[in-house]
């Protein structure tokens, strides 16, 4: 009986010493030393200006944008995008010409205007911005056929 108070004695020891041990670690998180009920400032990302094509790590990516897209509208009646990179505006403004499947309905029959289900360009196609890795990433795209 002894033994058994001893050691559950010792045991109630050890582990408040645990307790105790792990309150004092600072527990590091994005907020930083902001505690929960305050408001942290936020570090924004700010996405590359025009920049040149990014190149594809995955075949069958769609194209990356590399330029912002902060306040545009694309909604079931307008298209920010189309003011760009429609088939009559890519060459005048310089833009990549949405690709020629966009036009195409289910049936494979081509439209005046893009498809809808390829009218939500961002559903696809996203910005890319210079953020710096929260954890370590050692990613490498698989080879290409014929490399």
């Amino acid at each position: 009986m002894r033994f058994i108070t001893a050691l559950a004695l010792a045991s109630a020891v050890l582990l408040s010493g645990v307790g105790v041990a792990g309150a004092q670690e600072k527990v590091l998180s994005e907020r930083g030393d902001v505690s929960i009920d305050q408001l942290s400032k936020v570090d924004m990302f700010r996405p590359e200006k025009d920049t040149d094509i990014i190149p594809r790590d995955f075949q069958k990516q769609p194209p990356l944008i590399p330029h912002s897209v902060k306040g545009y509208n694309i909604t079931q009646n307008f298209n920010k995008c189309m003011d760009c990179h429609s088939k009559e505006r890519a060459e005048e403004t310089g833009a990549t010409l949405v690709a020629k499947s966009h036009y195409l309905d289910r049936e494979d029959k081509k439209h005046k205007n893009i498809s809808p289900r390829r009218y939500f360009c961002m559903q696809c196609h996203v910005p890319q911005f210079d953020a710096k890795p929260l954890v370590e990433n050692n990613y490498k795209p698989a080879a290409k056929k014929g490399e």
